[in-house]
């Protein structure tokens, strides 16, 4: 994970979310946790880009 990838996860993570995984399921699960609070967006941003 390089630092760029890092920023775009802390500011956007579901533009963090597509670029690493495509627009499926793990988008939408994204852009869904990251509109009820900013913080579980990019805790799930990071997790996806872990695996």
């Amino acid at each position: 994970m390089g630092i760029i990838s890092i920023i775009i996860t802390i500011l956007l993570p579901p533009l963090a979310v597509a670029m690493n995984k495509g627009l499926g399921k793990d988008f939408i699960i994204n852009v869904i946790l990251t509109l009820l609070g900013w913080l579980p967006g990019v805790i799930h941003g990071f997790y996806v880009q872990s695996r």
